[in-house]
């Protein structure tokens, strides 16, 4: 069974940083790409940023391009998204995503699994 247990999510002033976490099991995480996408409000769904644990390619939202960083600790199953220089509209719900097909991008708006959101929310 695929699980996704995300971790991190808070509230910061607006500037600030955060790192949220995802660890995964119950499937070949090296063979997958995982990342994030958020929700907030009345809004799309919006993908922030995905990895390919296979070879390391990325994908980022352009509203995050610069102040956020993912990275993936494959002997850990465990993705980890920087989040820097935040903003008020960051705020959201943050859902660790994960799949085996395609690439990153694909993953951050189509992948099948994700877990559990968690709540960030910047203050201005």
């Amino acid at each position: 069974e695929v699980q996704l247990q995300a971790s991190g999510g808070g509230l910061v002033q607006a500037g600030g940083s955060l790192r949220l976490s995802c660890a995964a099991s119950g499937f070949s995480y090296a063979y997958y790409s995982m990342g994030w996408f958020r929700q907030a409000p009345g809004k799309e769904r919006e993908g922030v940023a995905c990895i390919s644990a296979r070879d390391g390619s990325t994908y980022y939202g352009d509203s995050v391009w610069g102040r956020f960083t993912i990275s993936s600790d494959n002997a850990k199953n465990t993705v980890y998204l920087q989040m820097n220089s935040l903003k008020p509209e960051d705020t959201a719900v943050y859902y660790c995503v994960g799949d085996s097909q395609l690439g990153p991008n694909w993953v951050c708006h189509h992948g099948r699994f994700r877990g559990q959101g968690t709540l960030v929310t910047v203050s201005s």
